[in-house]
């Protein structure tokens, strides 16, 4: 099996990921909007205000940004400068490209490490009107920490395979 099956076959499993994020966070998205249609329904047609829709809002804010970012790194959609890599040689552009696909996969893998030590510091500790432990809130950061890890530690490793084979423009590569 060759390097570019290999590749098909890593960038569709990342890409199945990607989509998975994306679902999570959009059906956390959608709870949201209907728990907070039923605190206006209690509170204003019941009058009687249902007091756990704040604790699990804070909970699904949680899971909506961290897999939409983790998302976002995977389809490179974050905002980035590029004015000084664009003005380099197209080899330091590549190198500068690696670079920072690896800063930003330590980044994620220290997200990682560090909500780990925040889920087994909170697992005994219960959210309030929720009573589920709070180390779901922080299972949304460590699980950010280990996607972005995956997505920037696959694109850094696939760019520095086929260093010679790839083009700067951002769209030509995908991981």
């Amino acid at each position: 099996m060759g390097h570019s099956s290999k590749l098909a076959k890593l960038e569709a499993a990342t890409d199945a990921l990607r989509k998975a994020c994306i679902f999570i966070a959009s059906a956390a998205l959608v709870l949201l909007v209907a728990t907070f249609g039923w605190l206006v329904f209690g509170r204003y047609v019941l009058n009687a205000t249902p007091t756990w829709v704040e604790q699990l809002a804070l909970l699904l804010v949680c899971y909506i940004a961290f897999l939409g970012a983790a998302a976002g790194v995977k389809e490179n959609t974050h905002l980035g400068v590029s004015l000084f890599r664009d003005m380099m040689p197209v080899a330091v552009q590549k190198v500068f490209m690696i670079a920072i696909d690896l800063i930003l996969a330590g980044f994620g893998l220290v997200m990682l490490i560090a909500g780990i030590v925040l889920m087994r510091f909170g697992w005994d500790t219960l959210l309030p009107m929720l009573d589920i432990p709070e180390s779901f809130r922080t299972l949304a950061i460590t699980s950010c920490g280990a996607l972005i890890f995956l997505f920037s530690g696959l694109r850094a490793l696939v760019r520095i395979l086929s260093f010679s084979d790839w083009h700067t423009v951002p769209q030509d590569l995908e991981i």
